[in-house]
């Protein structure tokens, strides 16, 4: 018998400027609703059609936080998200300057071949904007105000999972009416998202009190813990690698220990039991770290294969090279114990098949690749030994990947949860229920090296002149909080905002986006909210930020910066492969 774990990792960063304003806090960027009605919608989708299949779900804190917000602004009609602002606009005549030109930039931002080309009438709007776009900023001005009313219109049909269109006529009947939409019709559109969105957190919690799926977490913000507690940690799998100019982030275990009470309470408040296990951020572990974890209580967390690998050559159990080898093939596939963490069991990625799922699978018929997927564990079961019981953990993003395969990844689940069901010697369980089980299988680790899933290092997030120069403009601000909260001079509440302000300049995401290989247009937007994020953190200390955060601090890949171009979400660096394509 093979056990299999699939852990879907639902995530997004703070996308709110949360500078005070009559409003409230403003959406900077529109993923987590769009992600919510496409993916996290259709996710749970899956699993409610395949009641044999278990799954481990992980959200993040700070995107449960963003799901709610967007629910209160659906029942108060307060929009601060501009989408969906013009979205509820009552007439788009007369269309300012501005909104015509953040609509052009916003609504042709997908995977054009799977959310674009399918739908002729939405292609035409394209068509019309390329032809404009090719004499001239000038031309633009021809655009009528019914064309950004379709264009609205259609950028979020487009964003709609595949089993709501199955599911809601009035999707089906926007789209095969194609143009001309009126408010009436927009405001339809608007209600069904304000829909789909209220019941994302219900129907898990759902899914989890019926026994179908364990729901984990990840700290707060979603920070990358280990550099949090050690920056030289960094040394652990590149030994070469440049660290920022601070020596270490001032305060970092309490922070990381008011990040996991967060995550916890969070939990808990939402749905309703306290988390058994997590998936740390970026799969980023230290020795430091999840002896941290363990004395928090985690019952389990997930890493990258890579950090198994190093980890088994540091404790002189493989050698550099070794994968092929039997016994570190087998590695991943099973469970493992660290002896400064009492309690927490560790589990470790697939690589090849949780990046075949990510990458490679999109491109293939989804029959052909469901049975590709079900024959490597036939083949991994055939290659067990007698009396072992493998377990296989398929873990990655669960929102970014399935825009590039044909309806949103529909057919692809539809056959593999299907074959899976069915399969006499596969089944899917969730860690909770494998460390439940008497004979489940564990190894100790004698030495656990720091890494995450990419690379299985850290240099995704640190080690970059730019990585380190945005840590140290946040060791400064951190610096700036200590002594600003130790003087005394702010009441609780004023206190309280800026603790919560510092956790979302924390995030790991800032530090992912800024580096010279990722596209200049995305760097420059997260570079300006990363620095907006510490500007406002500093106001809330009741201090002037630091000219210097006027400044740019990455410029990204400057290649084209067209948003009707043929865009694509891995691409443009929202996923990555567990190793470079060439190794992999």
């Amino acid at each position: 018998m093979l056990d299999l774990v699939f852990l879907w990792h639902m995530h997004q960063p703070d996308y709110r400027d949360h500078q005070a304003t009559a409003e409230g806090s403003r959406f900077v960027l529109p993923w987590v609703y769009l992600h919510a009605i496409k993916d996290y919608s259709d996710m749970a989708a899956h699993l409610e059609r395949h009641p044999g299949i278990h799954a481990v779900i992980n959200f993040v804190p700070v995107l449960l936080e963003q799901i709610e917000d967007y629910v209160e602004q659906f029942d108060s009609g307060n929009f601060r998200d501009p989408l969906l602002r013009l979205l509820a606009r009552p007439s788009l005549e007369p269309l300012d300057h501005t909104s015509r030109d953040y609509l052009l930039q916003a609504c042709f931002r997908s995977n054009h071949l799977t959310m674009l080309a399918p739908f002729p009438r939405y292609q035409r709007l394209h068509d019309v904007y390329r032809e404009l776009a090719r004499h001239g900023g000038s031309a633009m001005a021809y655009l009528s105000d019914s064309y950004f009313a379709d264009l609205v219109t259609w950028y979020h049909l487009a964003w709609t999972g595949e089993s709501e269109r199955r599911n809601r006529p009035l999707i089906a009947e926007l789209m095969s009416k194609g143009e001309g939409y009126t408010f009436a019709e927009r405001q339809s559109l608007l209600a069904l998202i304000g829909e789909i969105l209220r019941g994302i957190i219900p129907r898990y919690r759902a899914l989890a009190e019926r026994g179908q799926i364990e729901l984990s977490t990840t700290p707060q913000t979603h920070p990358l813990a280990p550099l949090l507690l050690d920056f030289n940690v960094a040394h652990d799998s590149l030994p070469e690698v440049a660290l920022p100019l601070m020596p270490n982030y001032p305060g970092g275990r309490s922070r990381v220990d008011a990040q996991l009470d967060v995550a916890r309470r969070s939990h808990i408040q939402r749905f309703g039991a306290a988390p058994a296990g997590m998936w740390p951020a970026e799969g980023a572990i230290s020795p430091a770290y999840v002896e941290q974890l363990a004395a928090h209580g985690c019952r389990w967390i997930a890493s990258g294969e890579g950090v198994l690998r190093a980890s088994l050559h540091a404790s002189g159990l493989a050698q550099p090279g070794a994968e092929q080898e039997p016994e570190s093939a087998r590695a991943p596939y099973h469970p493992w114990q660290l002896g400064g963490a009492p309690g927490l069991t560790l589990f470790f990625r697939d690589e090849r098949l949780s990046d075949m799922i990510g990458f490679e699978y999109a491109k293939w018929h989804g029959q052909d690749a469901a049975r590709h997927f079900v024959d490597t564990l036939e083949r991994i079961l055939a290659a067990t030994p007698p009396g072992e019981r493998a377990v296989v953990s398929i873990i990655m993003d669960g929102e970014n990947a399935w825009e590039h395969y044909p309806y949103n990844a529909y057919y692809f689940f539809e056959d593999l949860y299907g074959l899976l069901e069915s399969h006499a010697r596969i089944r899917t369980t969730t860690y909770s229920a494998l460390l439940d089980r008497a004979d489940a299988p564990v190894a100790t680790l004698p030495r656990l090296l720091t890494g995450s899933w990419v690379f299985g290092t850290l240099s995704t997030w640190i080690g970059d002149a730019d990585k380190n120069h945005a840590w140290d403009l946040l060791c400064a601000a951190k610096q700036s909080y200590d002594l600003v909260l130790a003087s005394g001079r702010l009441d609780a509440q004023q206190c309280a905002a800026a603790t919560a302000q510092l956790a979302i300049c924390e995030s790991s995401d800032w530090f992912w986006w800024f580096g010279d290989y990722n596209p200049a247009p995305t760097v420059a937007v997260f570079d300006q909210l990363f620095r907006r994020n510490l500007s406002n953190l500093y106001q809330l200390l009741q201090l002037p930020p630091p000219a210097q955060l006027a400044k740019p601090i990455s410029r990204g890949l400057h290649e084209s910066a067209d948003p009707a171009g043929d865009d694509t979400r891995s691409a443009s660096g929202a996923m990555r492969r567990a190793q470079d394509a060439a190794t992999s």
